[in-house]
């Protein structure tokens, strides 16, 4: 076969037609808008909050680090009911999404009396273990109590958080984008305007700083999730899932079963990625409070530019998880490694500009030139590693979509704590390596991650439709 030929034969399971990209467009936009938006308050969040100081930039970092891991664990744990009602809407059985819902209402319970048990227990051990033994004790006091504070208030928000994924996570996989996004953006625009009052004391409020900045999230919180849920309720006609919703919580056991085998590897994955990228933290705040606010600003940028390609993540999910429930498996392949080429193409471009803007950025804060410093150069390193991010997030999406959770916490979870996190402990406590080699040797182990995300999706391991052995048994679970 001449390579003309073989380039005839692959390019139409590389690029779609119109119609797959209008589709990709419908999903993917309002995700993108929902995110850039958010990222963009986030980053003006961190802005002000920075204004205060970089102590207390520092502390809040740190707190909202680790209820990053809550978060997770809520994605985490609905991701094995999502599987499933993303391949119930592609067959088209609300009833099948109703006990998807309900068992979301399930984990997410069992996820936030978790997290307050975790957080009321040991706060203080948690936030003082990224304090590195060499910061002035002044300092390491000041922060201490700024993430205590911080972190207190936070945790009033954590049930709004649950229920607005709840809602938002199904809506999607159903097919609806648009509501979730329109209900985070509303949410988000109430953090920023209520952090510029609480923060600073302006327009007669009291001036709070890190408090008031964790009053303005918990208040959009409540916000958000008011308006998804009472959206999603009003809408009962398109949305069939939620009629009798709550009349009991009856689930068939074999759908329990298998949601809670499938979905218990997600849960578990997702709690070691994310406390691994909470060590990964730790480990490099080994060289310093200064580090810490670097990390916590290229974070928060870099997130920005990350939009595209954790938005294409979402539309792999829904595309091929509903292409499987419909029993279009060559649908579902050509979809999946279409949606990588999308997303590593597009995240070049940002790559570039990340690149390009990387000096500027950090001057937006109000902290110490040298933190600013840093803060670039740790942006250039991810921004050269964002096209090899965007393929590994489509890869594991993919491998999710088909109800591998076992693999996919092979490829994920352990990948980070096998690898990173072992390289990152190993050079923040035995060498003297300054942080931003330090910083990319460990995010360039994504190289390798990438190398084995291609082998498994290429293999088709993960092409099933996992819904039909779960339905027609009628026990409660």
């Amino acid at each position: 076969m001449s390579l003309k030929q073989m380039g005839q034969n692959i390019r139409p399971k590389l690029i779609g037609d119109r119609a797959f990209y209008a589709e990709v467009i419908s999903i993917v936009i309002p995700i993108v808008i929902q995110n850039t938006v958010s990222n963009v308050v986030s980053l003006l969040d961190n802005v002000m909050v920075g204004q205060v100081g970089t102590l207390q930039m520092s502390a809040v970092a740190i707190v909202n680090q680790l209820l990053f891991v809550f978060n997770l664990c809520i994605f985490g744990g609905l991701a094995g009911a999502g599987i499933f009602a993303t391949q119930f809407a592609g067959a088209k059985d609300a009833q099948g999404v109703r006990y998807c819902l309900r068992m979301k209402w399930m984990i997410a319970m069992a996820m936030l009396a978790a997290a307050f048990a975790v957080f009321l227990a040991f706060p203080g051990e948690l936030i003082a273990s990224y304090l590195a033994a060499g910061t002035d004790a002044a300092d390491a006091a000041s922060t201490l109590a700024y993430g205590l504070d911080y972190l207190r208030v936070m945790l009033v928000g954590l049930l709004p958080f649950a229920v607005s994924q709840i809602y938002a996570s199904t809506l999607r996989e159903v097919g609806e984008a648009k509501m979730p996004m329109v209900a985070s953006v509303v949410g988000i625009f109430v953090n920023l305007v209520f952090n510029y009052f609480l923060i600073f004391g302006t327009f007669g409020f009291p001036c709070l700083g890190v408090t008031g900045a964790a009053i303005a999230t918990v208040l959009s919180r409540y916000v958000e999730m008011a308006i998804i849920v009472v959206y999603t309720h009003a809408k009962s006609e398109r949305f069939p899932f939620v009629r009798g919703a709550y009349r009991s919580l009856h689930i068939p056991w074999r759908l329990c079963k298998d949601i809670l085998v499938r979905g218990m590897p997600l849960l578990v994955n997702e709690f070691l990625w994310s406390s691994g990228m909470a060590v990964l933290l730790q480990c490099y705040s080994v060289r310093g409070l200064d580090v810490v606010a670097a990390c916590n600003i290229a974070s928060t940028v870099s997130n920005l530019f990350k939009v595209v390609f954790m938005s294409i993540g979402n539309a792999v999910a829904i595309m091929v998880g509903q292409a499987l429930g419909a029993n279009e498996p060559e649908r579902a392949k050509n979809t999946a490694w279409r949606l990588m080429v999308v997303s590593v193409a597009s995240n070049v471009v940002m790559s570039a500009l990340l690149i390009a803007l990387s000096p500027v950025i950090p001057h937006i804060y109000n902290t110490e030139p040298h933190v600013r410093e840093i803060a670039a150069d740790l942006l250039r390193v991810v921004a050269v590693m964002m096209p090899m991010y965007s393929f590994c997030h489509c890869c594991y999406f993919t491998l999710r979509s088909g109800g591998r959770t076992g693999i996919t916490f092979l490829f994920d979870s352990c990948f980070t704590w096998g690898l990173s996190v072992t390289l990152a402990y190993v050079l923040g406590y035995y060498t003297q390596m300054p942080i931003v080699p330090f910083y990319f040797a460990v995010q360039a182990l994504e190289l390798i991650k990438g190398i084995i995300g291609f082998v498994l999706v290429k293999k088709g391991v993960w092409i099933r439709n996992i819904v039909v052995v779960s339905k027609g048994e009628e026990q409660v679970c």
